[in-house]
């Protein structure tokens, strides 16, 4: 939670690694369904376990927001 206060992408859904369920994962909407997490370390455990169950899941973010803000884009700041 105070990781994704610090920053996260617009219309992200904070989902901690340390309880996650790919059953958690919300209704995509037609929109892509990315993992992220600071650095990416986590997002890729967390991808894994939906390749595991199956979730459909689009990918995730390679470098964390991290890299997402070094890039510029925005961020949310706040829970």
């Amino acid at each position: 939670p105070d990781e994704f206060a610090a920053g996260h992408i617009p219309g992200a859904v904070n989902l901690p690694l340390s309880r996650f369920s790919p059953a958690q994962l919300p209704d995509a909407k037609g929109r892509k369904l990315v993992l992220n997490c600071a650095a990416g370390g986590r997002s890729a455990r967390a991808l894994a376990a939906c390749d595991a169950a199956q979730a459909a899941v689009d990918g995730h973010l390679a470098g964390g927001m991290s890299a997402w803000a070094a890039a510029g884009l925005p961020v949310v700041r706040g829970a």
